[in-house]
């Protein structure tokens, strides 16, 4: 089996599963494991620290890893940068066999710090059986130290191995998102996969099949050349609330439709669309805050100064977020404690734009997020938005995972073979 430490809501699986792959999941969080069973991916529903090894001995053929980066994230306190140093002997006892977690652990500022430690317990105890063949892990850039030292181990063993940081940008996920990469192969050199996409797009040449541009949020979220967000078809609630449907390539419909002034139904699940915010201000005033308008109506009418706006996405509401236009990739998206912490925000394109006819700032939305990090639009999402919003952030980009899980798998193909967002 393909054993997947630390699986959340399936990042790796649903990149397997294009490969024509599965793997078995290990996995605590309730929601993240009902979001997997409804992607139909292998799941148990277990504390990884405390999951006995000894049952997967000689079954075990690809070990893949992300243990949780909330401890040594950059966007939260980093504790798992002071407990560093006890990380670094739990994965030195764990390699020869002394299993010390529990004093460590007390030692520890954070308790999450430890579980990056996991993965050597895991690899040690298949290591005796002869396996596994391969190793992929990832985490935030700070714990690349820990990945060297894992590197160290497993070249003793007698693997080829790999470390470094990679941007996902740079294998067509619509998002600068960069990550420590762990690589080991016993079978082959441990190599990083060769980027398909560049910040600025590489002809095909004598020296290599050239690069294509990063993937823009406007390309992935197919708003094309509108710039801007356009209404949302939804199933019920609104903006603020509700459940949000998963209609393919409903925006793409609306955003076609926007300058003849309809909308032809594309999602036959719903008879209703919601009348958009997007319009610019003074909505509310002349619609009321929750018009719904059926599916054969027009559509709100856009403002005539619309075009002196551009859209861009803001990572939080902190002064220092992280603010990029539609033509570029997202930022690193981030969800922590506040449901849904990134917004579209109004920037203006043209001198002379009134600021009184600026629209509002919307809230991105769960199929938005799932988009930008590479998940297809139908993803079935399980739980509220917190927990949905929560498993977005914490996710592996399946693109990226990909890219990474195709050698081990020796599956041949090219950026246009993997178009896993819709």
């Amino acid at each position: 089996m393909i054993l997947d430490l630390f699986a959340g809501p399936g990042g790796w699986s649903h990149a397997l599963s294009v490969l024509g792959a599965r793997d078995v999941g290990l996995e605590w969080d309730a929601w993240a494991c009902r979001t997997r069973a409804a992607a139909g991916q292998a799941t148990i529903r277990t504390d990884v620290a405390k999951f006995p090894t000894r049952q997967l001995a000689g079954r075990v053929t690809g070990l893949i890893a992300s243990p949780p980066c909330q401890a040594w994230s950059r966007a939260g306190k980093q504790l798992g940068l002071l407990d560093q140093p006890l990380v670094h002997q739990a994965v030195a006892d764990l390699a020869v066999g002394r299993d010390t977690r529990a004093a460590l652990l007390a030692a520890c500022r954070d308790e999450r710090s430890l579980l990056a430690a996991e993965p050597m317990r895991y690899l040690h105890a298949l290591h005796e059986h002869g396996g596994p063949e391969w190793v992929a892990m990832e985490e935030v850039p700070d714990v690349l130290p820990l990945w060297l030292q894992y590197a160290a181990v497993l070249r003793g063993w007698g693997y080829s191995t790999w470390t470094g940081i990679l941007n996902a940008a740079d294998f067509g996920v619509p998002q600068t998102r960069r990550r420590a990469i762990f690589l080991a192969s016993r079978v082959r050199t441990a190599a990083p996969p060769e980027p398909t996409h560049a910040r600025v797009g590489q002809p095909e040449s004598l020296f290599g099949p050239g690069r294509r541009p990063w993937r823009s949020m406007a390309e992935a979220l197919g708003w094309g050349a509108t710039d801007r967000p356009v209404p949302t078809v939804c199933a019920g609630g609104g903006p603020g609330g509700g459940p949000e449907p998963w209609p393919s390539g409903s925006r793409k419909a609306l955003a076609d439709a926007r300058d003849r002034g309809t909308w032809q139904q594309r999602a036959p699940s719903t008879d209703i669309v919601l009348a958009s915010r997007r319009e610019g201000s003074g909505w509310t005033r002349r619609h009321g805050a929750r018009e719904n308008r059926p599916s054969g109506a027009p559509a709100p009418t856009f403002t005539g100064e619309s075009h002196r706006w551009k859209w861009a996405l803001r990572s939080n509401n902190q002064s220092n977020a992280t603010v990029r236009p539609l033509s570029e990739p997202a930022g690193t998206l981030f969800f922590g404690n506040r449901a849904n912490e990134c917004t579209w925000e109004p920037l203006p394109d043209k001198a002379g734009a009134s600021e009184s006819i600026q629209p509002e700032p919307i809230k991105i939305t769960a199929i938005e997020a799932g988009i930008l990090q590479s998940f297809p639009a139908d993803y079935p999402w399980q739980g509220g938005k917190g927990a949905v919003f929560g498993q977005i952030g914490n996710a592996v980009p399946p693109r990226l995972a990909g890219h990474l899980l195709a050698p081990h798998l020796q599956v041949p193909f090219t950026a246009r073979d993997f178009e896993l967002a819709a």
